[in-house]
C-alpha cells in the first residue's frame, strides 16, 4: 500500500505542476479573460431590424449568447416571425427563423445560451411588434503579456518543489497503557 500511495502523491505533484506551470521546461497556456456584458435590441414595426456586430481589428472572441425573445407592452395578436441572419462554417451569409410569437399562445421563447459569432442581423419578418431580444455578449480575450516578475516566481516556485522531500508514511505509535 505504501508503494501505490507514493505513486499516487507523485502522479498528483506531477499533475499540480503541469497546471501550476508545466513540467519540463512547458509552460501553461496564457491567462484567460472573460468579461460579460447585457445585450439587448427591440424589433418593432419602426425599426424592423438590428445588427449586432464588433470591431475587426479587436483579438478578442465575442460571442452573443441569447437568452430570450418576448413580445413586449403594445405587441397584436398576430404573428411575430424573428429571424436572425449570420454566417454558417463556409462563412456564407444565412437567414434562419428561430421564432414565431403570438401573444394569445407563446408571447415569448427562451433560447437557453443560443450561441452566436458576430456580426448577426435579427429582423421582424412579419408581424408588428415590439419584440424584445435579450442575452449576453462574452469576450474572452487571451493575455499573451506575461511579466518578468511572474516569470521568476513561476522559476522560484519550481525550484521549491524540487527541494520538497517526500511524504513518508506515519510511525504507528505503541499501544497506551
Amino acid at each position: 500500500m505504501a508503494a501505490g500511495a507514493t505513486a499516487a502523491l507523485a502522479f498528483l505533484s506531477r499533475e499540480s505542476r503541469t497546471r501550476a506551470g508545466g513540467v519540463g521546461g512547458l509552460r501553461a497556456p496564457a491567462p484567460v479573460t472573460m468579461d460579460s456584458f447585457f445585450f439587448g435590441c427591440e424589433l418593432s414595426g419602426h425599426t424592423r431590424s438590428f445588427t449586432f456586430k464588433v470591431e475587426e481589428e479587436d483579438d478578442a472572441e465575442h460571442v452573443l449568447a441569447l437568452t430570450m425573445l418576448c413580445l413586449t407592452e403594445g405587441a397584436k395578436d398576430e404573428c411575430n416571425v424573428i429571424e436572425v441572419v449570420a454566417r454558417n462554417h463556409h462563412h456564407q451569409e444565412i437567414a434562419v427563423p428561430v421564432a414565431n410569437l403570438k401573444l394569445s399562445c407563446q408571447p415569448m421563447l427562451s433560447l437557453d445560451d443560443f450561441q452566436l459569432q458576430p456580426p448577426v442581423t435579427f429582423r421582424l419578418k412579419s408581424g408588428s411588434g415590439p419584440v424584445r431580444i435579450t442575452g449576453r455578449h462574452q469576450i474572452v480575450t487571451v493575455s499573451n503579456d506575461v511579466s518578468e516578475e511572474e516569470e521568476s516566481e513561476e522559476e522560484g516556485s519550481e525550484e521549491e518543489e524540487a527541494e520538497l522531500c517526500p511524504i513518508l508514511p506515519a510511525k504507528k505509535q505503541g499501544a497506551r497503557p
